[in-house]
């Protein structure tokens, strides 16, 4: 994947939720996402650790830009229909990276799972596995 399709994908967040938290993609593969969140005082939550919140937009982000790579031939979009996520660690400062691989790419279902790592000491902080639900016109 070149430079533009990246920044094509990127510029996608701007004015949402994936950019509101700072997502960057810096890998749209279908086969297998990722991207990164800097950890900022605005991703904290109140007792200074990284919001679980902002790991689960990160990792369900991941998932979505997967999810829209991989619709099937007459599919318009998708929706999470569920998720989880188990949480091992936290941040309070640095990067943290996010990757995403599909387990089950159906013509109605999609299921994902990603992972959150400090960048640091590569620390998993959140394993996570979400349903995608694909959506078609009616």
């Amino acid at each position: 994947m070149n430079t533009s399709d990246l920044d094509a994908i990127n510029a996608v967040s701007a004015g949402k939720l994936p950019g509101l938290v700072g997502l960057v993609i810096t890998n749209g593969d279908p086969a297998h996402v990722e991207g990164y969140i800097d950890v900022r005082e605005e991703l904290l939550a109140p007792n200074g650790f990284l919001h679980a919140a902002s790991i689960m937009a990160l990792l369900d982000s991941l998932c979505g830009y997967g999810a829209m790579a991989n619709l099937p031939e007459g599919a318009i979009s998708f929706t999470t229909v569920e998720l989880k996520s188990n949480f091992m660690g936290t941040a309070r400062d640095g990067r943290v990276l996010g990757e995403a691989k599909p387990v089950h790419l159906g013509r109605t279902t999609q299921v994902w799972d990603a992972a959150a790592r400090r960048e640091a000491d590569g620390k998993v902080l959140a394993l996570f596995r979400c349903t995608q639900m694909v959506l078609y016109a009616r």
